[in-house]
């Protein structure tokens, strides 16, 4: 288990805390609004006059300075707290992973480690608390179990838990949406892994709410359109060729839209350092090569060489969330490294913006999490779908939490682009963080046109039917409506 090493901090407010003005006897000060008293000392033997003046300057400050945090109380600036802790979720060798269905046998070594990092948020009236999971995804009964038992243990409400996934492609297998898919019939779940793995969430949860201090907070954004693409190529007629690796497989293909902005958020402590930051990009987690033995190793893709870079520079503990990336695929012109060199390029943008991002610790925390209910195709095979379950429609959930002028909208799935890119532009929010595999797994969220184009997202790749995308995204954009006017 890996935390945040909070022994600088302590030794700065220890030695704070022993140069404060003190005394044992003497006349008491009131708090105002209270009955707690402060002994000041009146006992100045030997000290001439100028000193006497001296001392009574220094009582006067003090009953001030009390007064005046007993006027201001907790909204003054910098009543935010905040705390972050990662802990290491990487599973055993041997663990079936999930993202592929050509794997035919299970993990064979470890290229890196798996981590669920998380934030907390305090503002004196609210908490959240924020994870980041290097899993392909999350389930909603994960999420479930987590909040449950965060609310029991530290007192978070369940409204106020966001967890969502990386979507490494290199992380073990966790749930099967459907039966043959997105892996093998074959590849079996470690049970006792998944049992492990929520209790290691929760205990990220408490041990960032153990280590809370006094913060400030901002988001800023940059652009880095060279390392991502459209997988969803069109021909001439309009239909669609995915391209999962570049060059396109058929000459004059025209490639659909992108979204190149790089969200950061930054936390930092009463010095300036770092406490967390969080990076949040639109681009399929798929970096590795197919074709080499790394296929069977665990890694957390291009996402854990991003916050390494943060991490490494500035300190603290940094989260990545994932943008719309259903349909956006990572450009690997060069295929030696290919998840190390665009996790640097990414991680470099970050780092660049989060050197001037305007902070404050005067902000108001809020979340809202509300049901959805989506169609389902009427066509589905019964190999694709648990016979128990409803065939009609899925019942999932849009969750947004609000940071001050910040806001982060977490949506079920795998998203595509265009619908990340519409809230995004009706939304009216400059800090906003759209973030997909929030809380739950769906499969491929599509727009209606989607499926008139074709192509494996809005085909074998999802269960919803259409009009699910366009339900998404009006439900997101109501939420950011009600939450943005509950001031």
């Amino acid at each position: 288990m890996v935390y945040r090493d909070f022994g600088r901090w302590r030794q700065r407010k220890n030695k704070a805390n022993q140069s404060q003005f003190s005394a044992t006897k003497g006349q008491t000060v009131a708090k105002a609004g209270g009955s707690d008293t402060i002994t000041i000392s009146t006992e100045f033997k030997g000290c001439d006059m100028y000193s006497m003046k001296k001392h009574a300057v220094v009582t006067t400050l003090l009953v001030g300075t009390i007064l005046l945090t007993s006027v201001l109380g907790p909204s003054a600036e910098g009543a935010l707290k905040g705390g972050a802790a990662k802990v290491d979720i990487t599973p055993p060798i041997g663990v079936w992973l999930a993202g592929y269905g050509s794997r035919d046998k299970p993990s064979d070594g470890i290229m890196d480690n798996l981590y669920a990092k998380a934030l907390v948020l305090d503002d004196g009236q609210n908490k959240l608390a924020i994870v980041s999971t290097d899993l392909l995804w999350i389930t909603l009964d994960v999420t479930a179990e987590v909040r449950r038992v965060i609310r029991e243990k530290i007192g978070i409400p369940e409204k106020n838990v966001f967890i969502c996934a990386t979507h490494t492609h290199f992380g073990p297998k966790i749930d099967r949406l459907a039966k043959n898919w997105p892996d093998t019939p074959a590849s079996k779940i470690d049970e006792s892994y998944v049992h492990t793995l929520r209790k290691k969430i929760i205990d990220s949860i408490i041990i960032a709410n153990k280590n809370l201090e006094q913060v400030k907070i901002g988001a800023s954004k940059g652009e880095i359109p060279e390392i991502v693409y459209n997988r969803r190529t069109k021909r001439a007629d309009g239909s669609v060729a995915m391209t999962y690796r570049l060059p396109p497989p058929e000459p004059n293909m025209t490639f659909g839209p992108v979204d190149p902005q790089v969200n950061v958020l930054r936390v930092e402590d009463e010095d300036g350092d770092l406490v967390a930051a969080m990076v949040n990009f639109a681009c399929h987690p798929v970096s590795g090569n197919k074709n080499i033995e790394e296929f069977f190793s665990i890694s957390a893709d291009y996402p854990g060489y991003t916050v390494k870079v943060i991490e490494q520079v500035e300190g603290g503990i940094c989260l990545f969330a994932l943008g719309t990336a259903g349909n956006m695929n990572p450009v690997r012109i060069n295929r030696t490294n290919p998840r190390v060199r665009i996790g640097k390029a990414l991680g470099g943008e970050a780092l660049r913006r989060i050197q001037f991002i305007p902070t404050s610790g005067d902000v108001t925390l809020k979340a809202i999490k509300k049901s959805v209910t989506l169609p389902l195709k009427k066509d589905i095979s019964p190999d694709r779908i648990d016979p128990d379950k409803m065939k009609e429609a899925l019942t999932t959930e849009i969750h947004v939490l609000r940071i001050g002028d910040i806001y982060i909208v977490g949506l079920p799935g795998e998203v595509l682009v265009e619908i990340g890119l519409d809230i995004k532009k009706r939304a009216g929010v400059k800090n906003l963080f759209v973030v997909s595999l929030a809380n739950d797994a769906i499969g491929y969220v599509c727009l209606r046109q989607a499926y008139g184009d074709g192509g494996y997202e809005p085909g074998s790749g999802t269960n919803l039917a259409e009009g699910a995308g366009e339900i998404v995204t009006e439900y997101a954009l109501s939420i950011i409506d009600r939450i943005k006017q509950n001031d």
